[in-house]
């Protein structure tokens, strides 16, 4: 056997039980995808409840009706695009009075919505439904159906609800996942609209510089993290030119002239405290270093020099002269490879150079 005895009128302690409910709760924080999160919610509910399928039904946005976000079993395909109005059928029931619902014999219960057996060709004959909530808030359903071995008993209820509770946890994790990226997202664009309009001719500059490095060191074998801090510093290294307008944020950073030289440690400073981009600060800060050691603001030479700044460095040159405006447009480019080449050693990293040159001569429509 598997698991110890509980006490008199309890159920067996089951090891196989609970190291499923850690590995359900361990994968709430490691794993993003909420589709298989629920899934997995959903199969251990049928396995763990000896049932032949479930589901999982979340509240719409109106609070009217459930929607079926995840529903196991041969025939679950077919739920997911049918919606139930909260109070009718049992899930409904369930949803409406917060309370978890036990049926086993569904031809007898009034409330049985069978227009879903009818969409699916599933025949239901028994069901437990839970409600899932999430600090007092209503999220959603989750039932299992047909218990090879009925009735659904007590026990039955508080394993469901142990699931449905870590099922509505992984749905507002999730949300508010989302949320935080539509947030931020849209402060990104605000920023970038700041920077486009804080000196002449910068519009499109921080997109087409971000899309550039990013391509740069994608090439040379950067991983996910450094693309996406470079697509951070891309977008926001000019920002200290918004705050030379700013006489309350000069005056924070001691300023009282500004020169073109402290852009980058403005642009730093407006920036910090925000953990997101604390891998884009270094290339934000010496985007305007130089290979060889004659750049700001720390003079850093070679290698000491970060792999995004010596990269945005490139990008930042050739992005000066479309935005001098004096170069017609179909010769900008070939221009612009001329510069990088003319750098190579001196102004620029060389590896770097070689993989800008390339895309650019090979990559129509990249810069």
């Amino acid at each position: 056997m598997s698991g110890t005895q509980a006490p008199s009128g309890g159920r067996a302690f089951d090891t196989g039980l609970a190291l499923e409910l850690f590995s359900i709760a361990g994968s709430l924080n490691s794993t993003p995808d909420l589709d298989y999160l629920l899934e997995k919610i959903g199969a251990a509910a049928e396995r763990l409840l000896d049932s032949e399928a479930s589901s999982i039904m979340l509240v719409t946005d109106d609070k009217k009706s459930l929607f079926f976000k995840v529903a196991g079993g041969s025939a679950g395909a077919k739920l997911k695009t049918m919606t139930l109005p909260i109070g009718k059928g049992i899930a409904g029931w369930v949803a409406q009075h917060g309370k978890p619902e036990v049926v086993n014999d569904t031809s007898t219960d009034p409330r049985f919505a069978g227009q879903f057996d009818k969409a699916s060709g599933f025949i239901t004959r028994s069901l437990l439904a839970v409600p899932m909530f999430f600090r007092g808030e209503l999220v959603g359903v989750c039932e299992v159906l047909n218990k090879r071995n009925p009735p659904y008993s007590p026990e039955d209820i508080g394993l469901l609800s142990a699931l449905a509770n870590l099922a509505s946890v992984a749905i507002t994790n999730t949300r508010i996942i989302q949320d935080q990226k539509n947030f931020f997202s849209h402060v990104l664009e605000l920023l970038v609209g700041m920077i486009e309009i804080s000196k002449p001719k910068m519009i499109e500059h921080p997109t087409r510089a971000a899309r550039l490095a990013c391509a740069v060191i994608r090439a040379m074998g950067g991983d996910e993290y450094e693309y996406r801090m470079m697509y951070y510093a891309g977008l926001l290294h000019d920002i200290g030119y918004v705050g030379f307008k700013n006489p309350k944020v000069l005056a924070e950073v001691g300023i009282t002239n500004p020169v073109e030289e402290q852009h980058t440690l403005l642009s730093v400073k407006m920036l910090e405290g925000i953990r997101l981009l604390d891998g884009a600060m270094p290339i934000i800060k010496h985007h305007h270093e130089r290979w060889d050691g004659q750049g700001y603001p720390g003079k850093l030479k070679g290698e000491d020099i970060p792999v995004g700044a010596r990269i945005l460095a490139i990008v930042e040159v050739i992005e000066e002269l479309r935005m001098m405006g004096a170069i017609p447009a179909a010769d900008l480019r070939k221009q612009a490879v001329a510069e990088i080449k003319a750098g190579k050693g001196t102004k620029f990293w060389p590896d770097a150079v070689d993989v800008a040159v390339e895309l650019l001569e090979t990559q129509e429509g990249l810069w």
